[in-house]
């Protein structure tokens, strides 16, 4: 992959702002400015990732736990799980500040996201055979990691090579990939779970071929000679703490985006036991329900992720449209306590959905525009910004077991859910560099 040279130094470009023309020799680093086939590739990018994700976590792992071990199958697959949650935590954080610091002919970031990719498909094509808890561990663990080497960089390319007034729709291309990759995934998986080693190797497969036409349909420039600031172990982890005083805008997107996926994972995550627990269904009609909530909501969902990033970027705003978010989640949430049936459930899923995919693509933006140094550790900072969706999806299993069990039951969870998304909502408000 050639670059051609720059015939002359150009001006530096400001940070917060898209290159126009290749920066010369000895200038900070800087990506292309967003062509026409970046948006479809970032979808189908976005999508090939999250249906490696869904269909792993959802069916191939479980699955391959249980046939290894049927009587400690739940036992085994919280040492996996929870063993590859402590080593993935901080790898976006790291992934971004490393393909920051990268300087190469292939640019920052591809080279990590073509490595992450294939040390990710790589540990796929041999998983299948394994019958070894410990190994399966080691390899899981590789895996996860390798692939949020591949996502982090992934994400920051809105930052990079979109200005803000495009971010909007860029970010829901993602969130469209997301909701449908999880949905496809899943569906994929379960067709294939008789056949693991087949059903891996084809995710792992998949996830390789579309990471390497996305980087070489959107190339990027060269880094080789762009300018980088002296290495030192001190500075290098110094970075990973962004003073909430010096950038409070940071800190409070932080805490907006924790609080709110808290509040919507407490409840998702517990929807089966929801269903036979307050609701009263059996636990075969509650899984088929599972299914229907789930489709109910996908079509509502991914309408409203591609409608709000495309209008936040049409006005210009981006906090009214979290706002908006906030209030459709919590009357969503809010539907069970008054309709504790199926149907309940079901309109909960529904209204619940449109709101978070309003929240999606908008706060996905948001984020991008609350960066302490957006033009050279964009992908340092977004990384750690992903660190406020990972610890509340970890945090919310145990969350809403210690609220079920001893502090009002069911019912409570969706208070407590509630709470969590309007103060989510009010933490935006200080905000003051995003309108």
């Amino acid at each position: 992959m050639s670059v051609s040279p720059t015939p002359e130094p150009q001006v530096a470009v400001p940070t917060g702002t898209i290159a126009t023309t290749q920066p010369g020799p000895g200038e900070p680093a800087a990506s292309p400015p967003a062509t026409k086939r970046l948006m479809p590739s970032l979808l189908i990018a976005a999508l090939t990732l999250f249906a490696t994700y869904g269909g792993l976590v959802a069916i191939l792992l479980p699955t391959q736990v249980a046939l290894l071990d049927e009587e400690n199958k739940v036992a085994n697959l919280a040492i996996v799980t929870t063993t590859s949650f402590v080593f993935t935590l901080f790898a976006q954080p790291l992934a971004g500040a490393l393909s920051d610091r990268t300087r190469s002919r292939w640019g920052r970031r591809a080279p990590w996201m073509v490595i992450g990719s294939a040390v990710g498909a790589i540990f796929l094509l041999g998983i299948g055979s394994l019958t070894d808890i410990v190994w399966i561990t080691v390899f899981w663990v590789i895996i996860q990691v390798s692939l949020n080497f591949m996502q982090a960089p992934l994400t920051t390319i809105t930052a990079d090579r979109f200005p803000r007034s495009r971010r909007g729709g860029a970010s829901a291309m993602i969130g469209l990939g997301t909701q449908l990759g999880m949905t496809l995934g899943v569906m994929l998986a379960g067709a294939l779970a008789a056949r693991l080693g087949v059903a891996y190797s084809v995710f792992g497969i998949a996830v390789l071929v579309a990471t390497v036409l996305f980087v070489v349909v959107n190339r990027d420039w060269s880094s080789k000679e762009a300018s980088v600031a002296p290495f030192s172990w001190a500075g290098f982890f110094r970075g990973f703490w962004i003073n909430p005083t010096k950038y409070p805008d940071f800190a409070w997107a932080f805490a907006a985006r924790f609080l709110l996926i808290l509040g919507y994972f407490v409840v998702v995550a517990y929807q089966l036991y929801l269903l036979t627990d307050y609701i009263g269904l059996s636990l075969s009609a509650a899984q088929g329900a599972v299914v229907s909530m789930t489709l109910a909501a996908l079509v509502p969902t991914l309408a409203s992720i591609v409608i709000s990033g495309w209008w936040s970027d049409r006005v210009g705003k981006r906090k009214i449209f979290i706002y908006a978010a906030s209030v459709i989640m919590a009357a969503g949430l809010a539907v069970p306590l008054f309709l504790p049936t199926l149907m309940g459930m079901i309109v909960m899923a529904v209204v619940l959905g449109v709101g978070f995919g309003f929240y999606m693509s908008v706060d996905a933006a948001l984020m991008t525009e609350v960066l302490p140094s957006e033009g050279t550790d964009a992908g340092k900072d977004l990384g750690i910004l992903n660190v406020a969706t990972n610890i509340p999806q970890a945090l919310s299993a145990p969350v809403a077991a210690i609220i079920i069990t001893s502090l009002g039951g069911y019912s409570m969870l969706f208070v407590f859910a509630i709470v969590l998304v309007i103060i989510a909502a009010i933490a935006i408000a200080p905000i003051r560099g995003v309108r």
